[in-house]
């Protein structure tokens, strides 16, 4: 049944306890952005904001400045139309728009649209991440008909009508372990679980895009410290020569910093989930 409907059992061990959880990748245009409550004070958003202001502010600019070099250059007032032609009071163009820029900037818009990426998905609600301890109680809110995000999949009928408790049991691909990431980190180099922190970042991606964790994205975005400890875990894990030089890097990434960075992570995220039991 999970392979018809395209939606996975989730099992994550956290600080708080062991959930279970559903998810699910679709493409971005198939979703609606789950509905989260913003923190007036959250300063990741206030960043943002102030962002868009400048940008909105510097926007004007611009375009003062292309009407004023405008206006210079035919010696009157000048008025640029809707496509582009530039006329002066009495009617005179003095400027048209070229076939050749128009085919241009078309291009480059088209290059700068973003890819209709395929994104996770969970069972969620308002931001927060819902997870069961018992098969029996995720069952159970499956049939209930509460609301939630996967209810907007075109598979999901199909879930609520056939789910059985005895379905309810992730792959051990779809098991993490969240709550062993900071006590392994802490434990050095020699000891570090590769397949364990690996498998940790992944969900905490999932994790962070799907219910808009911006301290969880940024900490794990490319570039950043926990971003170069991944793939050189990967690098390590991987084997031959690559798993030699992975391994070799890995000894450079200091175990505290780590641990740290992974406990701000994973307190992001039990903060992010709602226990229905």
């Amino acid at each position: 049944m999970w392979d018809e409907v395209r939606i996975s059992p989730v099992e994550i061990a956290m600080p708080g306890g062991v959930g279970l959880t559903l998810r699910a990748y679709r493409l971005a245009s198939e979703l609606t952005p789950t509905e989260v409550v913003a923190d007036e004070d959250d300063p990741f958003e206030a960043r943002d904001r102030a962002a868009a202001a400048r940008a909105a502010e510097e926007a004007g600019v611009v375009d003062d400045f292309s009407a004023l070099v405008a206006e210079g250059d035919s010696g009157t007032r000048s008025e640029r139309k809707t496509d582009g032609t530039i006329t002066t009071e009495d009617g005179e163009v003095v400027d048209e728009p070229d076939a050749a820029d128009f085919a241009e900037e078309a291009e480059e818009a088209e290059e700068e649209a973003p890819e209709d990426e395929e994104v996770p998905i969970f069972l969620s609600h308002r931001g927060k991440l819902l997870a069961f301890k018992t098969p029996e109680s995720l069952t159970s809110f499956i049939r209930s008909g509460a609301p939630h995000d996967l209810a907007q999949l075109d598979t999901w009928a199909t879930v609520a009508e056939r789910v059985q408790s005895s379905d309810v049991d992730p792959k051990p691909d779809d098991r993490y372990e969240l709550d062993l990431v900071v006590e392994n980190l802490r434990g050095g180099h020699d000891t570090w679980d590769l397949p364990l922190l690996i498998n940790a970042g992944e969900v905490a991606r999932d994790l962070g895009h799907a219910l808009h964790l911006k301290p969880v994205i940024l900490a794990l975005a490319p570039g950043s410290p926990l971003d170069d400890l991944d793939e050189s875990l990967r690098s390590a894990e991987s084997g031959g020569m690559g798993g030699f030089f992975g391994r070799r890097k890995l000894r450079k990434i200091g175990a505290q910093q780590a641990s740290l960075g992974w406990r701000s992570i994973i307190g992001k995220i039990s903060a992010a989930v709602d226990w229905r039991d």
